[in-house]
């Protein structure tokens, strides 16, 4: 059998939609009064617009544009403002982040360098210049004053306009203001600078980044161009030092807020609301990642601390890359009257929500582990809003009541939601299992002008056993099938910490569709150390990254192959990014009696390589376990290559270093092997759709070459 034809105009369509994401509405706030903000692009356009809805009228008006608000200015970003929109992977640009005072009147707007004040009752704007560069720009929440972060010093400015101010004044090797990167991309906290709920004083981290290792990106088709400095934090090395100050907005000497930063150096968590007698709330954890402790600094008051053998998850997590309201994820959430806080916790074996009295005490647990509960979001009507579900594969918006009463779902119990609460608006966006992605606002569906695939993925979700324990799966065949032929197999996998692939949204499968109908049949499998199925199914992964999932994978692949006869499973390809591409590259050196040939997307080839908080959460440090890092690198097992590898990264990646895939080459060269190597202009994200379209092409073209047709 000839290959069928490639479906190019999905490939266009998927790689100039930024894979069917752009013209989906994304919220950015919930104002006092009740409206809902967010920003959108059009639907093959990366540059976004502000617009608001009324949550209680459903009515949408436009607040600004990015061409109006940028005029004949071309938008230039900085290293540091391009670095923070990578940890937050926010590909789009225009309006993409915003602050709010606390009556919802003023609305801040950075972009282009400049920030705009847009007043939502009257529709005037003006612009304030802070006079150089500026670093997540935060608006007080009396609407009066501009608080930013510049040249690692936080400066205020006038929201009416004016001379900006220093208010400190930093040592040579420390930072004021911002996250360190390992707070951003690893534990979900992506700002180091917060307004007091009387917007007369300004808490900042401050980060003593002289320990850690200074690391050089170049971008090598630009030579000209000179090597941007990072501070990472690589496995086993020091990291940087963090703790906080607290300075009057009218300025004056810091006030130091520190702890026991031996025992708790990372700060994950900081909650400072606007609620009478709440106290600012932080939440610190051990290099190792085993114990954790909420503390009230300035009352100098530990509320309650925690403890794993293996690690502790931070609750929002997950999430913090997904939602732009309900900022306090996976902090203490207290009540409105201050007389008590919501906690998540693991310790009964997954995740439940527990009422702590003020003191830190517990007041009962709320849910049992049966909920299979996610994300906490907040607090409204005298209940918790979570996410949830029992089904590993979907996610449900809950309602917990604070009495101890049954809780009750807000969502229909299919497909994948994820929400936010602020201000009584409860913004849910769902993708469904039947297709399709809404973003609600108290029930008025906030407009989205994506464009919809032009296919119905035939994927379909099935449980398949491997050692003994139910494994979900995603199988993708040509919508054109011949049962009476074999098909090559994909396995496309991710595999790691922190993400499921195998979920009841039917449009998550598009790229699986095409795949499938270039002649393969595609499969996904989600394997222990994966989230969603409880403290034991995740924490089978630790102190070695490699052994359960690539057992897992094969197990499931294995079992389908078994099931289903149509799957040739002498002829198997695997491919994924990031861990995926880790996962992929391993698979094939250590099976390739299970596959034919790889596709491994920058991947991590030595975990001594990769950053602190995500390698020694679950494999410690290379001091502690030689072994285990010796294991599970690609280095190691080099010289067993024996089948294809492709391998592609982006040269000026800055999360999973290019070094790892120079140093994978290498190794592959001393022992007399080759694979392929494809290197992108980009990061680790490609949102830039010609190479989007090139790198699919080059995958496909990779499998066909070496799988050969149904």
């Amino acid at each position: 059998m000839t290959w069928p034809q490639i479906d190019t105009q999905l490939l266009t369509a998927s790689a100039e939609t930024y894979n069917f994401r752009l013209g989906s509405p994304v919220p950015l706030a919930v104002t006092a009064d009740g409206a809902v903000l967010f920003r959108r692009t059009a639907p093959r356009d990366f540059a976004a617009d502000l617009f608001e809805m009324d949550a209680k009228t459903g009515a949408v008006k436009t607040l600004a544009t990015a061409a109006e608000l940028l005029g004949s200015e071309a938008e230039q970003l900085s290293d540091a403002e391009k670095a923070r929109r990578e940890r937050s992977r926010t590909a789009t640009r225009g309006v993409v982040n915003i602050d709010v005072s606390a009556d919802g009147k003023l609305v801040l707007v950075p972009i282009g360098g400049h920030f705009v004040i847009i007043d939502r009752t009257t529709g005037k704007r003006h612009t304030v210049d802070p006079q150089g560069g500026s670093i997540d720009p935060r608006l007080s929440p009396d609407g009066t004053q501009i608080a930013f972060v510049r040249d690692g010093d936080v400066w205020t400015v006038p929201a009416a306009g004016g001379a900006a101010k220093r208010l400190t004044k930093h040592p040579e090797g420390f930072e004021y203001g911002t996250a360190e990167f390992v707070a951003q991309e690893e534990l979900g906290r992506n700002r180091g600078l917060w307004w007091s709920p009387d917007s007369k004083q300004l808490l900042f981290q401050r980060t003593d980044v002289r320990p850690v290792d200074t690391i050089y990106v170049a971008d090598a088709r630009h030579p000209e161009k000179a090597p941007v400095p990072f501070k990472y934090p690589r496995a086993g090395t020091p990291n940087a030092i963090v703790d906080l100050g607290l300075v009057n907005a009218s300025g004056g000497e810091p006030q130091w807020i520190t702890w026991d930063l031996a025992k708790y150096p990372y700060l994950g968590r900081v909650s400072w609301p606007a609620l009478a007698k709440v106290p600012l709330t932080i939440v610190v954890m051990s290099r190792e990642q085993t114990d954790l402790a909420v503390i009230a600094p300035l009352a100098k008051q530990t509320l309650l601390t925690e403890h794993d053998d293996a690690w502790i998850n931070l609750n929002g997590e997950l999430g913090a890359r997904e939602r732009g309201v309900g900022g306090s994820l996976g902090a203490p959430l207290w009540l409105p009257d201050g007389s008590k806080f919501l906690w998540a916790t693991e310790a009964r074996g997954a995740w439940t929500l527990e009422l702590h009295n003020a003191d830190g005490s517990l007041d009962k647990a709320l849910t049992t582990p049966e909920l299979g509960m996610g994300d906490v979001l907040g607090v409204q009507d005298g209940a918790a809003i979570v996410e949830a579900s029992a089904e590993p594969t979907r996610s449900d918006v809950w309602v917990v009541p604070l009495n101890g009463g049954a809780p009750s779902r807000l969502t229909d119990g299919a497909g994948v939601a994820h929400a936010g609460v602020d201000h009584g608006v409860i913004v849910i966006a769902q993708s469904h299992s039947a297709g399709g992605r809404t973003v609600t606002a108290n029930g008025h569906e906030l407009p989205s002008v994506a464009e919809v695939p032009k296919l119905v993925p035939t994927t379909k979700l099935e449980v398949v056993q491997v050692g003994g324990r139910d494994h979900h799966v995603a199988i993708t065949r040509p919508r054109a099938f011949d049962p009476a032929r074999k098909y090559p197999v994909l396995l496309s996998v991710y595999g790691g910490p922190h993400l499921q692939t195998v979920l009841d949204a039917r449009d998550a499968y598009v790229m699986d569709q095409w795949y499938a109908d270039a002649g393969f049949i595609v499969v996904r499998s989600d394997n222990r150390g994966t989230p969603g199925r409880g403290r034991a199914w995740e924490r089978a992964i630790s102190g070695d990254l490699l052994t359960a999932p690539l057992d897992d994978q094969v197990g499931a692949l294995q079992s389908v192959g078994a099931r289903y006869p149509e799957l040739d499973l002498r002829r198997v390809g695997i491919f994924g990014w990031s861990f995926g591409g880790y996962l992929s590259a391993l698979a094939l050196l250590l099976r390739p009696d299970v596959f034919a040939c790889a596709v491994a997307g920058a991947p991590v080839t030595d975990w001594s390589l990769y950053d602190t908080a995500y390698t020694e959460r679950y494999m410690r440090t290379p001091e502690t376990n030689p072994k285990g890092y010796a294991a599970t690198s690609a280095l190691t097992h080099a010289a067993k290559l024996r089948r294809p590898l492709l391998i592609i990264h982006g040269i000026t990646d800055d999360n999973v270093h290019l070094a790892n895939t120079l140093g994978l080459v290498e190794e592959l060269y001393v022992a007399g092997k080759t694979a392929k190597v494809v290197l992108l202009s980009g990061t680790h994200m490609v949102p830039d759709p010609k190479l989007a379209i090139a790198r699919q092409q080059v995958q496909i073209d990779f499998f066909r070459e070496h799988l050969g047709a149904p």
